[in-house]
């Protein structure tokens, strides 16, 4: 009995396999990067006993399976972050594998979609955003264009520029309206990296949709931290601690961008970035940047815009 794999069942378990790889250095970078560490060197080692982990079990989802979310060495639970970042990376993958083909397409846009799930990481887990995902995002955005001829390459170097300036924007107003920072750094550069990916049309329904986003991610935070008995308001963020100056303690609530991480998270503050991603993700691979184009267009021209 002879056994057929069709070509895309074919391209989408490499590309899938492939990208279990990329997730797995994926985890690097999430974990390294917020820090300012290096992805090469040292070698993966365990947080808790720092015993250098063989390459056995360091296959992706796979070894965190076998080893039972555990340190072989000290026992020490490894987070399950880590392989739900690996598969949902392979799954991307694979999903594009089936779709385009072993194609510069293909790639493209699981490029595009490891770099939204390593920013949507990061800035939940850090509040921050490397530069490394947005401007190489960038970079790469450009470099995929290439295919499709100087048009679409003016047309991402006109989406990274718009994307970017216009949150830019958006912030100083932020900022000159309530006297403090309303976006960061991390944001402005992410969204030229969308711009370049999506073209600069789909940079206001990314904003556009980020914010209904966020606005649901909010109200379910508050309502899963009522339910565990705690509160979400300037309460929290006013607690002093040891470090803090002293001005801070007469000066009011710090800004989020003067608290560290362990605060931002006790306080329940989310990152925009975070919504942006999501946001960006939904546009890109479920709804269609062509298909809300066309939707923004005939909004504005309802109500005269």
């Amino acid at each position: 009995m002879r056994c057929f794999v069709s070509a895309d069942l074919f391209s989408a378990l490499v590309a899938g396999l492939f990208g279990a790889l990329i997730g797995s250095f994926l985890n690097v970078c999430i974990s390294r990067l917020p820090a300012g560490l290096s992805v090469v060197r040292p070698r993966s080692r365990c947080p808790k006993c720092e015993t250098p982990i063989a390459w056995y079990d360091n296959l992706p989802v796979l070894s965190w399976l076998v080893l039972r979310g555990r340190c072989r060495s000290c026992r020490a639970s490894i987070s399950l972050m880590y392989p739900l970042v690996e598969l949902a990376v392979a799954l991307m993958w694979a999903w594009m594998g089936w779709r385009h083909g072993v194609t510069i397409e293909a790639l493209r846009w699981a490029l595009f979609g490891t770099l939204l799930i390593g920013i949507a990481m990061t800035d939940a887990l850090e509040f921050i955003i490397p530069h490394e995902f947005s401007f190489g995002g960038m970079v790469l955005a450009f470099v995929a264009a290439v295919g499709g001829g100087l048009g679409a390459v003016l047309g991402a170097v006109d989406g990274a520029i718009f994307g970017a300036g216009l949150v830019y924007l958006i912030g100083m107003a932020g900022e000159f309206a309530f006297k403090k920072e309303a976006m960061g750094g991390g944001d402005v550069a992410m969204m030229g990296m969308v711009g370049a990916f999506l073209g600069w049309q789909s940079v206001l329904a990314t904003i556009f949709f980020g914010s209904i986003v966020g606005i649901v991610l909010h109200v379910v935070t508050l309502v899963v931290r009522r339910s565990d008995g705690r509160t979400v308001g300037r309460s929290d963020q006013a607690r002093p601690t040891e470090n803090r100056p002293s001005d801070h303690l007469t000066a009011g609530p710090p800004t989020a961008s003067e608290m560290t991480p362990d605060q931002l998270h006790a306080s329940g503050y989310l990152p925009f970035g975070v919504s942006l991603a999501i946001a960006a993700g939904a546009i890109a691979f479920l709804l269609g940047p062509d298909r809300v184009v066309a939707w923004f267009a005939w909004y504005a021209g309802l109500i005269g815009v």
